[in-house]
């Protein structure tokens, strides 16, 4: 049994504040017996002024959240599923990247969110997350982490089934799906897209999400969870607040539900008419 951490947030407009909260984080993940913590995407910067982001997307190397996560995952002996940053490219547009941060602090792996959130609710909520940022174009899976082999996502992801039966068919063993889902799409969609890509894959998803009212006026749903392989929700942390929770890992749970129902080992290809 592993045990993780996740961590929900309401993200604010300043990345220094955000990666003193990052810190902290990592801090209590640690003292509360965690191997390994899952934080949300856009967990150093949450500002839809794109104007006033921009004097705080930087590159990698000058990333306070980043910098300040590294820092602590190494003093404190933790990884970090770092569900996503804002960074500044070197043809100066974005990428909504994810980071994984080994026990040392070293990078074992990005992710770029492939999928862009573009999208016009009928709550009157518009998004163009494809007018400033690049979507990824790969699969990125980890190897030797504290649950076992890592696939990651981003959010708006979570409504691609081939990502995930990619990530299945690659033995995923746990599926990171970092999230700030607006309300209304949450309170449709959200708990049965997890639990269907928990199934599909055979593996744990866990989903660390943006919560609550955030200073540049968004809403966001929250209700971080943990699913296991069988699509049973082991850990839902509601919608009301920011805060971090606990849940376990168990590869033995990952093989009973493959032994018993195969899908991945079944699955044949679908003939063309």
């Amino acid at each position: 049994m592993t045990r993780i951490a996740v961590l929900q947030t309401t993200t604010g407009i300043d990345p220094a504040a955000n990666a003193q909260m990052l810190v902290r984080a990592v801090g209590e993940a640690a003292a509360g017996g965690a191997e390994m913590l899952f934080t949300p995407e856009m967990s150093g910067l949450l500002d839809r002024n794109r104007e006033r982001a921009a004097t705080h997307i930087v590159g990698e190397a000058d990333s306070e959240p980043l910098r300040a996560v590294r820092d602590a995952a190494a003093k404190a002996g933790l990884w970090v599923a770092l569900g996503s940053l804002a960074i500044r490219r070197d043809d100066d547009r974005y990428a909504n990247r994810s980071f994984v941060i080994d026990a040392t602090g070293e990078i074992r792996a990005r992710y770029d969110k492939i999928h862009m959130f573009d999208v016009s609710l009928a709550s009157g909520e518009s998004w163009r997350e494809s007018a400033a940022y690049v979507p990824g174009s790969m699969v990125v899976t980890v190897t030797g982490s504290p649950v076992g082999k890592l696939g990651l996502t981003v959010c708006y992801d979570l409504r691609f089934p081939a990502l995930f039966e990619e990530l299945g068919k690659q033995g995923c063993d746990v599926i990171a799906i970092p999230a700030s889902f607006t309300v209304p799409t949450g309170q449709a969609h959200w708990h049965v897209l997890q639990r269907a890509r928990a199934i599909e894959a055979s593996a744990y998803v866990v989903a660390a999400a943006q919560v609550g009212e955030h200073e540049d006026g968004r809403r966001t749903y929250g209700h971080s969870l943990v699913v296991d392989p069988w699509g049973e929700v082991l850990l839902d942390m509601g919608g009301e607040a920011p805060g971090m929770s606990f849940a376990e890992i168990d590869p033995a749970r990952i093989a009973e539900v493959r032994t018993q129902l195969p899908s991945l080992a079944n699955k044949r290809a679908i003939p063309k008419s």
